[in-house]
């Protein structure tokens, strides 16, 4: 299927389809459960500096044997780091743990606008990009008054902007925020985490019907919805079913149905980006 294809960012750049999070893979057993998903086919790789795991990023790399340009590397930049020269740091930072020379995407992990730096945390972003240590840059958990922020600010829109989605809150509206902007959507915790909807009768009755798994349904509708879901497994056989997902496509009103699970605020931890911090 020609979703399985990369797609085509705002920047020139490309992203893989789909991406393996790495959160909370640390040490040894870390570093095989993301080896394992570079093996298995997986492209994009999901950390950032609070995730403590860059360096088990770097070295599944390293140990993959998988050409480096291969390879799509994402971090994110944390709250306590956005300060200009602050981010600056941090990202060579992050570029040393990594043991890469240029970061293929890079976040600004939250806004955290209480503290308002995350403008001048862009303004970094955008310098390293243009000192070539960035490929891509972009934001995550971003709101549409923060993206125009800092695209009026620096005249530079992101490529990307992940945010918390999945069938309980599936972001219509800033999912049409970043089509409008021209922003690739990105979804972290897309199968819903402990919350996972794998029995709700719209996938199960989907799963069925494919002969796939409730979570291969809602990977499926992810991608029909044009967002970029970044699914973390450290089973190798579950991380090859999360990946097999280009083999079937669900229906309009399946996909409106999934959609229809949507609840007023299904967020998992009551992560507003207007008031959550994280530094």
């Amino acid at each position: 299927m020609t979703d399985a294809l990369p797609l085509a960012l705002n920047d020139g750049s490309t992203l893989p389809p789909i991406g393996f999070g790495t959160y909370p893979l640390t040490g040894e057993e870390g570093t095989a459960a993301i080896l394992s998903a570079i093996e298995v086919g997986y492209r994009l790789l999901d950390t950032a500096v609070n995730y403590g795991n860059e360096a088990e990023v770097g070295e599944a790399i390293r140990r993959s044997g998988v050409p480096r340009e291969e390879l799509t590397v994402c971090t994110k930049l944390p709250g306590r780091h956005h300060g200009f020269d602050d981010a600056v740091r941090s990202s060579l930072g992050s570029l040393e743990r990594l043991g890469i020379d240029q970061i293929d995407l890079h976040l600004i992990h939250w806004p955290n606008p209480r503290h308002d730096r995350y403008a001048e945390a862009w303004r970094a972003l955008v310098h390293l990009q243009e000192e070539g240590l960035v490929r891509s840059i972009g934001v995550s958990n971003f709101t549409a008054s923060q993206l125009h922020r800092i695209i009026e600010e620096t005249g530079v829109t992101p490529a990307v902007n992940q945010l918390e989605l999945h069938p309980y809150f599936p972001q219509a509206e800033m999912r049409a925020v970043n089509r409008s902007l021209g922003i690739q959507t990105e979804s972290w915790s897309p199968l819903g985490k402990r919350q996972a909807p794998f029995s709700e009768p719209p996938v199960a009755a989907a799963a069925e019907a494919h002969g796939v798994t409730p979570a291969q349904v809602i990977l499926r509708w992810q991608l029909q919805l044009g967002a970029v879901p970044i699914p973390k497994s450290a089973a190798p056989e579950r991380q090859r079913l999360n990946l097999d997902v280009f083999g079937f496509a669900l229906s309009e009103a399946e996909v409106e149905a999934i959609s229809a699970l949507a609840r007023a605020d299904g967020r998992l931890f009551g992560g507003d980006p207007d008031t959550h911090e994280e530094m």
